[in-house]
């Protein structure tokens, strides 16, 4: 049976999934893209594939829905219309490691993708982001993960009182600076440790600079007045894992 109608009770339901606010109702977002559902099958969190018909995709143990190419464009969240799409559940949350990146209002969906990439690329398990920064099942910040999403605890916290509780159990927090800092490179950093990266246009909130111990930059070229939050934040957590 192939779905050809864009009226489907069922096809409007998904399409509701392209809003967090039923994202968040229903704990479920949608996944574009052959790389993407793959990555989700892998993470044991793909619950149906939406394919399109005549199609084919080398999963035999998920649910499968046929639909037409209408159906698929209504669907669809990029330009060129995928012939697939993944119905995925959200993560549990886990417990925090010893690497925590928290993100203060960050509100491009391309920088938080990027950050969640660095961050599996360099062993921070954990990323904290702010009630106000972009949501982590916004399409763009999916697409720009390449799938790490789903290997990174992800948490939305209020985090004065969240820096307050790893503070209590002896993590130390760094704020970054563009310039006036610690040079990170001659810093000794260890232990228990989150790294802050501020919001993209105003740097980390005065609430939140308050509760830092310490304060660290990129040294760097002084015809450059600063880098982007996501690079920014990708040199820092390369410099921890190579400390």
């Amino acid at each position: 049976m192939v779905i050809t109608s864009v009226n489907n009770e069922y096809i409007k339901k998904l399409c509701k999934l392209k809003e967090k606010k039923y994202r968040d109702i229903e704990n479920y977002f949608l996944v574009e893209g052959f790389h993407l559902v793959m990555e989700a099958y892998n993470a044991n969190l793909l619950e149906k594939i939406i394919l399109l018909e005549n199609e084919s995709v080398p999963i035999y143990d998920i649910d499968i829905v046929y639909v037409s190419k209408e159906v698929m464009k209504k669907l669809s969240d990029v330009v060129s219309n995928s012939y697939i799409i993944g119905i995925v559940r959200k993560k549990e949350e886990l417990k925090i490691g010893n690497r925590v990146l928290i993100l203060d209002d960050i509100q491009d969906p391309g920088n938080l993708g990027t950050m969640i990439r660095s961050a599996k690329a360099f062993n921070f398990d954990t990323i904290v982001l702010s009630k106000n920064s972009v949501d982590i099942y916004n399409s763009k910040v999916i697409r720009s993960t390449q799938g790490m999403l789903f290997y990174v605890n992800i948490l939305v916290r209020d985090l004065g009182c969240f820096i307050n509780n790893l503070k209590e159990d002896n993590y130390f927090i760094y704020g970054t600076l563009v310039n006036n800092g610690i040079d990170i490179r001659k810093e000794n950093i260890n232990g228990n440790i989150a790294i802050v990266i501020g919001n993209e246009g105003n740097g980390i909130s005065d609430e939140v600079k308050k509760l830092c111990d310490k304060f660290i930059y990129i040294k760097m070229n002084s015809d450059v007045e600063s880098l982007n939050a996501a690079v920014a934040a990708s040199i820092m957590m390369y410099e921890v894992d190579n400390k």
